[in-house]
């Protein structure tokens, strides 16, 4: 296995419950390592340029919306198969479906009130890193 880089964010609906160090700690837990991390709040225009691959869907609207309306944790996690390890410990994007154990089990309010988002292949690792951090930032 390689090892990899992928950006997790840690949602408004989890920050606003303190929740950063307990899901921090699953990704430790998991073997991943969090090697850059950046507490930020996004403009609805920021959350708008992040999620641009969802402009026309239904749900954009509510998403940016979401995204925007509480601080987020932003963050770059390193580890053997970081990515594809990032999902299974956060869980299925719908809590009601999520295995036990997994974040979105344990912490998400709703199927939009999900508490975190994950790169979903290396091309969209390397993108999303690149929106939030410079090279300088990442610390491995």
């Amino acid at each position: 296995m390689a090892i990899e880089r992928t950006l997790s964010i840690i949602k408004p609906d989890a920050t606003s419950r303190n929740l950063t160090g307990k899901i921090n700690a699953k990704f430790e837990d998991a073997g991943l390592r969090i090697i850059a991390q950046k507490r930020i709040h996004l403009t609805k225009a920021q959350a708008g340029v992040f999620y641009a691959v969802h402009k026309e869907r239904p749900f954009y609207d509510e998403l940016t919306s979401f995204m925007s309306s509480e601080p987020v944790v932003v963050q770059v996690l390193e580890g053997e198969d970081a990515i594809t390890r990032n999902r299974e410990v956060m869980g299925a994007t719908n809590p009601a479906e999520a295995a036990e154990g997994t974040i979105r089990r344990e912490f998400a309010l709703s199927l939009g009130e999900n508490s975190v988002h994950g790169s979903d292949a290396p091309e969209t690792a390397a993108v999303e890193i690149a929106y939030f951090f410079s090279g300088l930032e990442l610390v491995g």
